[in-house]
């Protein structure tokens, strides 16, 4: 990526830097914050995190060498990153924790109740990038939402959007760690915001909580126990040890967030397309069972959920049951599915018919 600035071109990156955060602020991001593309200490945790093969089967988190945390690696010439950060949580759902308390019903991670926000928020940043031309001329750039190999936590750190807690999650002071993060890489030589600093103190409730114990020490997570790896990441069969941990989350999980005392701080979404389609926020898991294939792809149009497929949503809609309270509904249910064409979904069919056995001995 070479800069396309003539010697000519004169930019008060001063003003600059205040038009692209009241232009972010317009275009429906809550912060926009600037950094420079050292990420060295953050490779380093990282590199050690691949070597105790925390990342599971995500083999992709290796697949890249460093261009994850050498920016200009995977995209030549970029100077700076600014990053972005946009509310999710739904101001219209059913209470998280009522959700979680009723075994009979579906857990669904809230940030995959609306529309997927990875198109949303690259279009956002692509507007933005756009604004920036109109005054500077050709640059290069290009936006980033989980869209490429991009340690976006580290780099929202530094850019000051928040820092990362001891679940791993970013959190802001003032508005906790509901949001989505974006980038949007550039070879403009933009002045760099403060780092933000760490607030955990000695705070260890996202650890104490954890079903799982996937957050093995402060700040580090190791993945393969983390529900949201074991449901949405991993295709094949979940540990038999994990699944009664699992309770009755289908897709991802948000305890760690749920607990953090700075999530009450946290502001609703202000976006239509993040509040809960189809009630995925208080569903049945029976119901959520009973979908075909042919369902599953009408009611995951143009959400984050339809990523896992039908068969790993039957999978993990039979562990939930399986955990759920022995009743003649749920068994007939699950027997349903124990003939289905997926040994997946077989397997954890049986393994749950195996737990209302046992229920009733």
């Amino acid at each position: 990526m070479k800069n396309n600035f003539t010697p000519d071109t004169v930019i008060d990156y001063n003003k600059l830097v205040k038009n692209i955060k009241h232009w972010g602020q317009e275009l429906g991001f809550q912060q926009t914050g600037i950094t420079d593309i050292d990420l060295s200490v953050a490779e380093s945790h990282f590199l050690d995190w691949l070597k105790a093969d925390f990342h599971g089967e995500m083999d992709y988190m290796q697949q890249h060498g460093t261009r994850r945390s050498r920016p200009a690696e995977l995209l030549p010439g970029t100077l700076r990153v600014i990053s972005v950060r946009m509310d999710y949580f739904p101001n219209e759902s059913n209470s998280a924790d009522e959700t979680l308390q009723d075994p009979l019903l579906a857990y669904v991670s809230r940030y995959a109740l609306g529309r997927d926000y990875h198109k949303l928020m690259r279009r956002r940043l692509q507007k933005l990038a756009e604004k920036i031309t109109a005054i500077t001329g050709p640059i290069g750039y290009r936006a980033f939402v989980d869209s490429a190999p991009v340690l976006e936590k580290p780099l929202a750190q530094k850019a000051g959007l928040g820092w990362i807690g001891k679940h791993t999650n970013l959190i802001n002071k003032q508005h906790g760690s509901w949001f989505f993060l974006g980038e949007l890489y550039t070879d403009l030589p933009l002045p760099v915001d403060t780092p933000a600093k760490d607030h955990c103190g000695s705070c260890t409730r996202c650890i104490d909580i954890c079903p799982t114990d996937a957050i093995v020490a402060p700040y580090k997570l190791d993945a393969r126990r983390c529900i949201s790896y074991l449901t949405i990441e991993l295709r094949g069969s979940i540990p038999i040890e994990l699944r009664p941990l699992i309770g009755n989350r289908i897709y991802g999980c948000d305890d760690c967030q749920l607990v953090c005392p700075w999530n009450r701080f946290a502001q609703s979404t202000q976006e239509a397309d993040f509040k809960p389609r189809h009630d995925l926020d208080s569903t049945q898991l029976i119901t959520l069972f009973s979908w075909s294939e042919e369902t599953f792809l009408k009611y995951t149009e143009g959400s984050a959920i339809r990523r896992i497929g039908h068969q790993c949503w039957l999978r993990n809609i039979a562990i939930a049951l399986g955990n759920a309270p022995s009743s003649q509904a749920i068994i007939e249910a699950l027997k349903t599915k124990i003939d289905d064409p997926s040994a997946l979904v077989r397997e954890h069919v049986q393994w749950a018919l195996q737990n209302h056995q046992q229920a009733v001995l």
